[in-house]
């Protein structure tokens, strides 16, 4: 399973490589994946999971900007809401993908809300999924990126630029954790110790058919 090996670093290194690429949010969306290979797959969830973080922190910026008009920032809600969505279905990709590498789950179900399970006897379930590491490793690198930036500007003074080093050195100690804990996860998981499962989001208040203000819409409109 070489693609797992070091897989935090792995994952960190695209994360910085996309976003210095892009000279900041958001980072180039992946091309479509038409390879078949397992770790084609793996690579262009991660990336898109990447790219759409990077694409919520620029709306984000947006959405809180005061001299536009009440539809643009209804606009930018509503993409955030869009890229929200995305950005948990491919962290369940992500998720999907190892599992069955791992040989968690059957692959003809992992995309199932019923996978298959193939967990060992007596391993312990870990209640954040290798997926959801990766995600939080994405948004980690979005603070370093613009923390960094911080330590760079030339138009604020030496405590500004010093204050923001603290700060960036303390994100990189986190997202160093963050791919440790990923790795030893994955380490764990392929000695048959512990294993995770697919955990679907759900997102209701982006289905019509569930959320409640959107229904009560729905149910106004002529015919």
């Amino acid at each position: 399973m070489s693609m797992l090996h070091q897989l935090g670093e792995q994952v960190s290194r695209l994360h910085d490589t996309t976003l210095n690429a892009a000279e900041g949010p958001p980072v180039a969306q992946p091309a479509s994946a038409i390879d078949t290979d397992r770790a084609a797959q793996l690579w262009y969830w991660i990336h898109t999971n990447h790219f759409f973080n990077s694409s919520l922190w620029a709306e984000e910026d947006l959405a809180r900007r005061t001299t536009v008009s009440a539809e643009e920032i209804a606009q930018n809600k509503r993409a955030i809401d869009k890229f929200n969505q995305a950005r948990n279905d491919a962290t369940e990709r992500v998720d999907e993908i190892l599992l069955t590498e791992l040989g968690l789950v059957d692959a003809a179900s992992a995309q199932t809300d019923a996978p298959v399970s193939k967990v060992p006897a007596n391993a312990r379930l870990n209640s954040e999924t290798a997926g959801s590491i990766i995600d939080r490793m994405s948004i980690m690198a979005l603070k370093i990126h613009a923390m960094r930036a911080q330590t760079l500007r030339t138009d604020v003074d030496d405590a500004h630029r010093s204050s923001s080093q603290v700060k960036l050195d303390k994100l990189l100690q986190q997202r160093a954790d963050l791919g440790n804990c990923l790795d030893e996860l994955i380490a764990d998981t392929q000695a048959g110790k512990a294993y995770f499962k697919v955990y679907r989001q759900f997102k209701m208040y982006n289905d019509p058919r569930f959320n409640p203000a959107l229904v009560a819409e729905r149910a106004k409109q002529p015919g």
